[in-house]
């Protein structure tokens, strides 16, 4: 299991580093973009790149990273007082129930991705279009990623659980 939380890792970072690196290019693009517009020559399609393209990576991708490090939102208001063993198990149950929902959005992400690309979806820009049919598959790899890191950490965590 801890092998397998390992090797996930890497799919995990890169991810990271394909969103990091697309806000690095929506920042450069949008600089240029309002650089150029101060001298009458903006750059044709920067609205429809970062919206199309850029925010999908730099919201998507990193949800397998947040995940991994606990980084999401946690109201402990009612669990301050509970006992570690009935918080670990709190824990696996939240856990679950994101596999279930990340999981339901992953498959009709997926779905909704398959009819993006047979019908060939495109945005205007300018006098010719821009595909963004393939961007639409970035949803279900980062949903799918999640879940397949959610699914060895609440089997570890459960594991764990068991052993107090």
């Amino acid at each position: 299991m801890d092998r397998l939380l390992k090797w996930i890792e890497i799919p995990i970072h890169i991810f990271m580093g394909i969103a990091l690196l697309g806000g690095f290019l929506m920042m450069m693009q949008i600089s240029a973009d309002v650089a150029g517009r101060a001298f009458s020559h903006p750059i044709l399609g920067t609205n429809e790149i970062a919206s199309g393209y850029y925010m999908i990576l730099v919201a998507y991708l990193p949800w397998a990273l947040v995940s991994r490090n606990d980084q999401q939102i946690i109201v402990e208001l009612f669990t301050l007082k509970l006992p570690p063993r009935a918080i670990a198990w709190l824990d696996i149950a939240a856990k679950i129930l994101t596999i279930g929902y990340v999981g339901i959005f992953t498959w009709q992400t997926w779905l909704r991705a398959l009819r993006q690309m047979a019908a060939g979806e495109s945005i205007q820009v300018g006098g010719s279009y821009l595909a963004v049919w393939p961007s639409r598959f970035v949803l279900p790899a980062a949903g799918g990623l999640m879940v397949a890191y959610l699914v060895l950490r609440t089997a570890r965590d459960t594991r764990d659980a068991i052993k107090r």
